[in-house]
């Protein structure tokens, strides 16, 4: 299986239509859509029954975590699906990932052995299932994302669009259709560097009136929910 560990630090803004017209214009000359073009992706988060994970990170601590399965279009029960630990410390990423499938993933939470053949990848994320205890399939979030590589370089960026989300029908296996997290036509741009952002790309984030945010595609989907049960 796969096994991939990864250090960088992540940026997030939100893109209005023009901006992100804007911002993808003037990344030409620079950047380089990646080889497999727009994708739609779909994480399936897991959390405890009392979502405590998704409560935690929502009070912004300076650490915090979260695991997702993650498919790249609709997977079935044999297709590669990434089981992706996630944890950010004051504002380095830091990401375990292991290619696996939807069977073993699913035997895995119910506490029957290892998601890999051993190793520390597998003890971090052993070690997070048997902390929680209880982690289940919470939300489901999907997008359809452009990445761009610099070449040459380690920059890497990417844009989602039509960020969506659902609560029921949790599985990777049935449709990409979800409620729209944010208006029509805005999009979450995410920097991820080793180093240092390099100067143009400075420049033009400043000159296109961007102005980076914090925000989590799961911590908003669980809000909007929370919204929607105080109106029912």
């Amino acid at each position: 299986m796969a096994i991939t560990v990864m250090k960088r630090y992540e940026m997030k803004y939100l893109l209005d239509a023009e901006q992100t017209a804007y911002f993808r214009e003037h990344l030409k000359g620079h950047m380089e859509v990646d080889e497999f073009g727009k994708t739609s992706i779909a994480s399936l988060y897991y959390d405890t029954p009392n979502y405590r994970l998704i409560r935690t990170s929502m009070e912004k601590p300076t650490f915090k975590e979260k695991i997702r399965l993650r498919s790249y279009g609709i997977a079935n029960e044999s297709s590669p699906v990434f089981l992706e630990l996630k944890r950010k410390a004051y504002g380095i990423v830091y990401k375990r990932r292991v290619e696996t499938t939807i069977p073993l993933v699913a035997k895995f939470f119910a506490g029957e052995g290892d998601i890999c053949a051993g190793g520390q990848i597998n003890r971090e994320i052993t070690a997070f299932r048997d902390y929680y205890e209880t982690l289940v399939p919470s939300c489901l979030i999907i997008y359809d994302r452009t990445a761009y590589y610099e070449p040459g370089g380690d920059l890497r960026l990417t844009i989602d669009e039509n960020p969506r989300y659902r609560v029921k029908d949790l599985t990777l296996t049935q449709s990409m259709d979800g409620t729209s997290l944010l208006k029509k036509g805005w999009t979450i741009l995410e920097i991820k560097v080793q180093q240092a952002m390099p100067l143009w790309l400075t420049e033009i984030i400043s000159g296109g009136r961007i102005t980076i945010g914090s925000f989590s595609k799961y911590g908003e989907a669980f809000r909007q929910q929370l919204v929607k049960a105080q109106t029912i």
